[in-house]
């Protein structure tokens, strides 16, 4: 909860063009499960995770321009009508999409989540080292630092940490050969700033180079770098610095606002930006009982209630409520992720 979930911007950016094509169909799911999913946390925690932006202002690269037509969620819009919407907005020949996409504050949710899954009935061992994983044919032994734990399957959610769990070694050399899969932390420095005198942002903001997050009292999150770092999480003035200037390029009260908080997170990547969810494996005899919920990169908390879903259809023999076979874990080659951190048994 403390890693890529807690660093995110929160926009559940379902229409984002920058997307891959092959994520559609999840995240229109996830998007349609979202009001629930909000509604069951509340119930459960007694903590509402309010949604702090309801549309987004969604820029092409400059000179670019944007070939749609205008859907229930996306709608093509003049820069002169962006400029309406944002004042002060520098469009710089871009073309512009008004999105119907919601943003909360991942901090929100990350107080509300494990409260709910609490009441739920979950047990949540925290800051547990995971020694190995041990998959048998009608269950898997996880054997951790506090000692070891029977399960009827294993689900390895453990974000950029996920090619580090340690599979047991006495499984076949096949299945080595296949394990763990690529996925490899990349990283984002984030800064957050303050602006206490009007004009105010209360949309999204975003181009393929920068977004601006409003949190809905002055505080707008600037974001972010991607950055092929390993495990590293300082925190550059360099980069937040670039950060800013953009962010200030493209609408200039950014400039005038006060920086109140820097930090950086692991987004848990995959060689084609698709994330792992179903069997740990590309037969059930490889890894039996053992199950993949990961690599989302910059859309897991848009995408966590419809993984949630098709993974519990799927590990309960049902059939999914969409295709998984873009997301299956043999896609990836294996790779380990350079200087490895101990993964946690802790919710994600």
């Amino acid at each position: 909860m403390g890693e890529a979930s807690w660093a995110a911007a929160g926009m559940l950016a379902a229409e984002d063009p920058e997307n891959p094509p092959q994520l559609a169909a999840l995240a229109a799911l996830s998007r349609s499960l979202y009001p629930e999913y909000l509604s069951t946390l509340a119930r459960l925690s007694g903590r509402p995770v309010p949604l702090r932006t309801k549309n987004t202002l969604q820029a092409s690269r400059p000179g670019e321009h944007f070939d749609c037509a205008a859907t229930a969620t996306r709608t093509s819009i003049t820069p002169e009508e962006a400029v309406r919407r944002i004042p002060e907005l520098q469009s710089g020949g871009r073309s512009f999409l008004w999105l119907d996409e919601w943003s909360l504050d991942p901090r929100d949710l990350c107080a509300a989540l494990p409260l709910a899954a609490a009441e739920a009935g979950v047990l949540l061992e925290e800051s547990i080292a995971v020694v190995s994983v041990t998959p048998h044919t009608d269950s898997v032994t996880i054997t951790t630092s506090a000692g070891c734990v029977s399960a009827g399957c294993f689900v390895n959610c453990c974000g950029a940490w996920a090619g580090t769990v340690p599979y047991s070694p006495a499984l076949p050399a096949e299945t080595a050969q296949d394990f763990p899969p690529t996925v490899l932390p990349r990283k984002g420095q984030m800064v957050t700033v303050r602006l206490d005198k009007a004009p105010r942002l209360h949309e999204v903001l975003r181009t393929p180079e920068i977004y601006l997050v409003p949190r809905g009292d002055g505080r707008v999150v600037v974001g972010a770098t991607v950055e092929d770092m390993g495990f590293d999480r300082r925190v550059e003035p360099a980069a937040l610095n670039r950060l800013l200037s953009q962010a200030a390029a493209l609408w200039p009260p950014i400039a005038s606002g006060e920086v109140v908080e820097s930090w950086s997170g692991l987004r848990p990547g995959t060689p084609n930006g698709l994330p792992l969810i179903g069997r740990a494996g590309s037969d059930r005899s490889v890894l039996p009982n053992c199950w993949l919920a990961t690599g989302h990169y910059r859309n897991g908390i848009l995408l966590a209630p419809a993984t949630a879903a098709v993974l519990c259809q799927s590990i309960t023999g049902q059939t999914p409520a969409i295709s998984l076979s873009n997301f299956a874990a043999d896609r990836c080659p294996p790779s380990r992720p350079a200087l490895p951190s101990t993964p946690k048994a802790a919710l994600k």
